[in-house]
């Protein structure tokens, strides 16, 4: 018998000063069985960066042909493509052929500088790409459960993330 999803239910309070954006989002993500606590912050982390009324979670890890997170158009045209992780690089190709923008948020230490140097000569060539690095999220995996409520403070482009007992902040780099 499979192992079910794992559902997670997070007030997000959103203050994006770099963009203007100021809104509370009430978010129902599904957690696949091989998805770590780590894994689930940075999709929420993510959808923090480029929050807004139209982006959605797809299924992610449940299936190939879906990002972790899009958003869409009225006519279904993809806009966004974001996928969080380590993706493969014909992937995101594949991805920038699909979406108006693509971008890829990544996490994982010093994994994340091998896969950089490994990845980074194709994915320049690639202008409709976005490519961030979230350098430490363990602080992110301290907070994770299934009932949360935390705010996002985004301003000149650190983020400000606050919790029931503390706060912490996360400085993601652009690589691309």
């Amino acid at each position: 018998m499979a192992i079910k999803s794992t559902i997670y239910k997070i007030d997000l309070q959103i203050a994006d000063m770099d963009r203007n954006y100021y809104a509370q989002h009430n978010l129902t993500l599904a957690r696949h069985p091989s998805e770590t606590d780590e894994r689930l912050m940075v999709r929420i982390i993510a959808f923090t960066l480029y929050a807004n009324e139209a982006l959605s979670f797809g299924k992610g890890l449940s299936d190939d042909e879906e990002p972790d997170l899009w958003q869409k158009d009225l006519t279904g045209a993809i806009l966004l493509w974001m996928d969080v992780g380590l993706p493969d690089e014909r992937e995101i190709r594949k991805a920038c052929g699909k979406s108006a923008q693509v971008a890829v948020v990544l996490y994982g230490g010093r994994v994340v500088d091998m896969w950089w140097a490994q990845n980074s000569k194709a994915l320049q060539k690639l202008n409709n790409l976005t490519v961030i690095n979230l350098p430490d999220t363990a602080a992110l995996t301290n907070i994770a459960n299934r009932g949360l409520s935390i705010s996002c403070t985004i301003q000149d482009g650190q983020i400000l993330v606050g919790h029931e007992t503390g706060s912490f902040d996360i400085t993601p780099i652009k690589l691309k």
